[in-house]
């Protein structure tokens, strides 16, 4: 299989969704507008992708999976418009062009990510599927993105600001700020095919590592990337005062471990027919350039 061009279609399927979404929310004031400007951006949509790809791999429909991953990737969205604000990050340029609150204004970017955070639940309630996997799909996605998950992480983040962290402290931040999301993606896409325990389990694991690896990435973009491909400005998390592991480990001892753990991560699908995608898909990740 041709990795980049399943993305490819992936990520035209999840765009054309998303917009549908988007044009059925009422146009209060700029409210709208703030949140389609942000969830409309681009973006690799690897989430979402995740979620597809996960339900094909178990035989489901990925029509099915859809509003699973348009839900994920609304709470997604929302994160970055607040880790944007002064108040958190202070970021001034998100995906190569102004974050939303440098266009909206702080009110309505607050307003614009509350705004996705709920639209996505009412997403996850309307999918075709049984109502026991839509109560697991709730949950699943609540779990991840609340304070036992990505809030959580994000809280740990701003407290490790200025403090020279251990290897164990960022991983445990990145695991919950990342990585929850990254395997809700998955999970997502497993209670959308209707699989086992044990497929789902799987399904976790291998997007456990993989997230891992693409935090690990992601630091060594801010290190070593190209600014006009990466969206944002080089250096960002130093000029932040946060510990990363680009920092405390060095750039090539965190190439090695991102191949490390592409490879961890690919043999959690060794049992399951059909996983050349989602193995392909892990190594494109770790050679991702933005």
């Amino acid at each position: 299989m041709e990795i980049t061009s399943q993305l490819r279609a992936d990520q035209t399927r999840i765009e054309e969704a998303l917009a549908a979404y988007a044009a059925r929310w009422p146009a209060y004031g700029a409210l709208r507008d703030a949140m389609s400007y942000s969830l409309l951006s681009g973006g690799k949509r690897i989430r979402p992708a995740l979620t597809l790809a996960v339900c094909r791999l178990f035989g489901g429909r990925e029509e099915d999976a859809l509003p699973f991953a348009c839900a994920l990737e609304m709470v997604h969205t929302y994160s970055l418009i607040h880790d944007d604000l002064p108040c958190m990050d202070d970021d001034d340029f998100r995906r190569g062009r102004p974050t939303n609150h440098k266009v909206f204004g702080e009110a309505n970017a607050v307003l614009a990510g509350d705004g996705l955070l709920t639209a996505a639940f009412a997403v996850l309630a309307e999918a075709p599927l049984p109502p026991e996997r839509i109560c697991q799909g709730v949950t699943t996605l609540a779990q991840a993105a609340g304070p036992a998950g990505m809030v959580g992480g994000q809280v740990l983040d701003l407290l490790g600001e200025g403090q020279s962290l251990t290897e164990e402290e960022i991983t445990r931040i990145e695991n919950l700020k990342t990585g929850c999301m990254i395997e809700a993606a998955a999970r997502l896409g497993a209670i959308a095919a209707g699989s086992t325990p044990q497929e789902e389990a799987a399904a976790a694991d291998y997007a456990r590592k993989l997230g891992l690896a693409f935090q690990v990435r992601d630091d060594l973009l801010d290190v070593v990337g190209d600014e006009a491909e990466f969206g944002k400005p080089i250096g960002s998390d130093l000029a932040n005062g946060k510990s990363t592991f680009a920092a405390l480990k060095g750039v090539a001892a965190c190439e090695a471990w991102v191949d490390e753990l592409t490879q961890e991560a690919i043999a959690y699908l060794n049992p399951f027919p059909g996983k050349e995608y989602l193995c392909g898909l892990a190594h494109v990740l770790a050679g991702r350039t933005k």
